[in-house]
């Protein structure tokens, strides 16, 4: 009995309140550039979440194209110039 009673407390002690998660929603949104401009509007916990994964996709696109620049710019470079040794030496 007394262990299902400290697995109820430990539970109910992990739980997030509903002030946290807005707290955090407010957070998130802060980091968001479309919602910083609007932050005085109220928006909708579900549209902070699609906007925030819209955003993490939209960067990993840019770091995609931004890695493929770069292997070019690399391949392009002689191989024994300083900076491109420098550069692939901060890669790996």
């Amino acid at each position: 009995m007394a262990s299902r009673r400290s697995r109820s407390t430990q539970a109910t002690s992990s739980r997030i309140t509903d002030e946290q998660i807005a707290d955090l929603l407010a957070k998130l949104q802060a980091l968001l550039p479309e919602h910083r401009i609007r932050s005085t509007d109220r928006v909708s916990a579900a549209e902070v979440l699609q906007d925030a994964c819209n955003h993490i996709r939209s960067l990993q696109r840019e770091v995609d194209g931004l890695s493929g620049r770069l292997a070019q710019l690399l391949a392009m470079t002689d191989s024994s110039d300083a900076q491109a040794a420098v550069i692939r030496s901060l890669l790996m």
